[in-house]
């Protein structure tokens, strides 16, 4: 059996999507995940957290996954939410350029899934400052994609991030869900949430798509890997079209 190399782009301080990706992986043995980070220890608007996610910083840490000859590379970060999708189309294509290997992104790989969803309406559950948070509604308003409801708590400390408790992510949701949103989006890789979003899909009997979660699965698809082998991590992972 052929091994798999998933090559994941980790911000720096953040301490979720590691332990979490690398759970997902445990029902495909064949397939492993390995990660270089970059700087990122503060989401806010001003230039000086903005300048945190330059593309030449991103892609010297891609420049590292491919040393390990891996077989795609999947930015596993919502910044695009913020700086606009096309940000993170340039830097997959970047990427490739400079490396030869296919890439995507967390956010990517949402916006992919609820457009074959066809879902135009979402929820979006984030630990984001207000302005960051409006401005991720106004970028999917520009898609076509209403965000009926949300709930942000006001963080802006990366590292703070994983610290929220899997109560106050419950309590989140089920304020979004009050609106009945077609997916709800768990909008951070620093939230300690994948493992959660099966629960709350049962509970609320909405579609759960968490950020950690859409990375891998958009990875595991472009490498030929059947994502339904992935049980416990919500619905879209046996979104298999």
């Amino acid at each position: 059996m052929k091994r798999i190399r998933l090559g994941v782009l980790t911000p720096s301080s953040n301490t979720s999507l590691e332990p979490l990706t690398c759970s997902m992986l445990q029902n495909v043995p064949e397939v492993s995940a390995h990660f270089s980070r970059f700087t990122v220890t503060r989401i806010s608007l001003d230039a000086a957290a903005l300048e945190q996610f330059d593309d030449s910083k991103i892609l010297a840490a891609a420049s590292l996954l491919a040393d390990a000859r891996v077989d795609v590379i999947g930015w596993s970060g919502t910044a695009a939410g913020w700086l606009g999708f096309a940000h993170d189309e340039l830097l997959c294509r970047r990427i490739t350029a400079a490396t030869g290997i296919p890439a995507t992104s967390s956010v990517l790989a949402l916006n992919e899934l609820l457009g074959h969803r066809k879902a135009d309406t979402l929820g979006i559950v984030s630990p984001y400052l207000d302005n960051v948070q409006n401005r991720i509604i106004n970028n999917y308003a520009q898609a076509g994609i209403r965000v009926t409801a949300e709930s942000h708590l006001s963080i802006s400390e990366n590292f703070a991030f994983a610290e929220v408790t899997a109560n106050t992510l419950t309590r989140q949701v089920e304020t979004v869900a009050q609106a009945r949103p077609a997916v709800i989006a768990t909008y951070c890789t620093n939230l300690y949430s994948a493992h959660l979003a099966a629960e709350w899909e049962a509970r609320f009997g909405i579609p759960v798509f968490d950020t950690t979660t859409t990375v891998v699965w958009k990875m595991l698809r472009m490498c030929e890997i059947d994502t339904s082998r992935l049980t416990g991590w919500g619905q879209l992972m046996q979104e298999g079209y």
